[in-house]
């Protein structure tokens, strides 16, 4: 929940910082961004957190299988935001916010929560 936490301040930090120096534009492509990897994250995480509580053994292939899913998942919204954005996107926005929330353990760094 921690990284979750951290990767969500890191996504509000560069909407920020997007918004402020390239606009409103710039601001939901950084949205875009973070959250093509913050949303499949979040619902890998959970699934984890319900496998925790559940009767049925946690293995190695259901992480996996997770983790691709995730991946896949974050492929595709992006690929659906490079098709359905050509106008209005901005690249740099988008991959900002993308490499924010990929490296929002570094705020756990920062702070010595790193779990």
């Amino acid at each position: 929940m921690r990284t979750l936490t951290a990767q969500a301040a890191m996504s509000a930090i560069a909407v920020a910082v997007s918004w402020w120096v390239a606009g409103m534009g710039a601001a939901v492509s950084a949205l875009v961004g973070a959250a093509a990897y913050f949303v499949p994250n979040a619902l890998f995480a959970l699934r984890l957190l319900v496998g925790l509580f559940g009767r049925a053994q946690p293995s190695p292939f259901t992480f996996f299988v997770g983790e691709a899913f995730k991946l896949g998942s974050a492929l595709l919204v992006l690929g659906l935001a490079a098709w359905l954005g050509r106008e209005w996107i901005v690249w740099p926005a988008m991959l900002f916010g993308l490499v924010c929330v990929l490296k929002g353990y570094v705020l756990l760094l920062m702070t010595r929560r790193l779990p």
